[in-house]
């Protein structure tokens, strides 16, 4: 079984939640106290042991790739003043043995379709996939837990799952699954995006975590467009459940979905105590 080398990033929404922070800027780059959300995937990503960050951008992320590369110039500058932690800071932005790649997704037709533009770049080889916009906060990388899922299941998909209460079903895809020998993994049966609380399988919600096998992209290649002209993820996964093996896994963490704004202010008053900042009372 091969190991997870490669994450993919899709980064091309357009964050028009954030609007007008976001007119300018990636949503991806939204800081959380002093770091933007893209470099605390990265940084979860390498920790899971993947050494090939892949990025699927689009028009105005070109600060995402800027905060990734070399600035020989600040680093000169901090380095002349005598600002070594700010230079070390600087330098680590990058993991060490780290390579990124970044791909240009033509037009922003959804999810499933932003993974498919990775496909050239990850070949046949397993990989994973992080949405930057949901931060967790967990003492074992997310991505690594799920690795870690997919070597004790022999292999397969392996999708992050977390209870959610049954009337926000709609705003999430939703798991058939079955309970295993492992605690925390499930074996999924069915896949089905949004539903109506009356109607949904489970509780059991998918989060923007993933690792999968290569096989998906030819899924993903035969999935027709939805609504608004886009390719689902949901719906490739749908689609596979009976040839490829696929678990949900219950991971270890707490979760800000930093899409909302009230997720966003969430996740930045907790980093910010465990900081060691102090959150001044109304």
């Amino acid at each position: 079984m091969k190991p997870v080398r490669k994450v993919v990033f899709p980064v091309n929404g357009l964050g028009t939640r954030f609007l007008p922070a976001t007119k300018a800027m990636p949503k991806e780059m939204l800081p959380v106290v002093d770091k933007p959300l893209i470099q605390y995937a990265v940084e979860e990503a390498a920790a899971a042991g993947v050494t090939e960050m892949i990025f699927v951008t689009g028009r105005n992320k070109r600060a995402i790739e800027d905060h990734f590369d070399t600035y020989a110039e600040l680093e000169r500058e901090l380095e002349m003043k005598g600002k070594q932690e700010l230079l070390e800071i600087v330098r680590e932005i990058v993991p060490p043995g780290v390579r990124c790649i970044y791909i240009r997704q033509p037009q922003p037709l959804g999810l499933g379709h932003a993974v498919l533009c990775a496909r050239p770049v990850v070949g046949n080889e397993p990989f994973a996939v992080i949405l930057a916009d949901d931060l967790v906060d967990a003492d074992v990388s997310v991505t690594k837990q799920l690795v870690e899922a997919r070597e004790r299941a022999g292999g397969g998909n392996v999708l992050a799952v977390q209870q959610v209460p049954r009337e926000h079903t709609k705003r999430y895809g939703i798991v058939s699954a079955s309970a295993t020998e492992d605690e925390r993994r499930f074996d999924v049966s069915g896949i089905v995006e949004k539903p109506d609380p009356a109607v949904a399988p489970s509780t059991e919600a998918v989060i923007g975590r993933y690792v999968f096998e290569p096989s998906i992209f030819e899924y993903l290649a035969k999935q027709k467009p939805g609504a608004g002209g886009e390719i689902q993820l949901t719906d490739a996964i749908a689609a596979s459940l009976g040839n490829v093996h696929c678990s949900a896994y219950r991971f270890e963490g707490r979760r800000f979905d930093c899409g909302s704004k009230q997720g966003f202010v969430d996740a930045t008053v907790h980093f910010a105590r465990k900081r060691g900042f102090t959150i001044a009372a109304d």
